[in-house]
């Protein structure tokens, strides 16, 4: 099985933006799962603003890269993709409805995400991105 995702990568004084989804106790960076026929961009666009509240700059989104990692909690064999992407904002980081807090990590952190996420942590932190 196959867990598709896209998520935006928004790092701020050397720390990642991740929430955590009310109902759970793990955060992640901002995004989700698509929606029909959706593109990456489309998908994370619609996510972002859900999520929190912001608009994405369409013309500022840049692929950052696309990740694999099997999924501890769920049945053997189980994968997640997460394609990741950078982009500017507009307005202000407002966790919706869905989201039970906000939180900005540092490499420090990285045990505290799941594993697909540490291997994006492991690339910030090699370019100079993550402290």
């Amino acid at each position: 099985m196959l867990i598709d995702t896209v998520a935006w990568v928004r790092i701020e004084n050397g720390r990642i933006l991740c929430a955590r989804p009310r109902g759970k106790d793990v955060f992640y960076p901002p995004g989700g799962k698509r929606e029909g026929a959706e593109s990456d961009v489309e998908t994370l666009l619609r996510e972002i603003k859900e999520e929190l509240s912001v608009l994405l700059d369409p013309g500022t989104v840049a692929y950052v890269g696309t990740y694999e990692a099997g999924v501890p909690e769920r049945p053997a064999g189980t994968i997640a993709r997460m394609a990741c992407y950078t982009a500017e904002y507009e307005g202000e980081l407002t966790p919706s409805s869905e989201i039970e807090e906000m939180a900005w990590f540092s490499y420090a952190d990285r045990d505290s995400v799941p594993p697909v996420d540490q291997l994006l942590f492991d690339d910030l932190k090699a370019a100079g991105d993550l402290l």
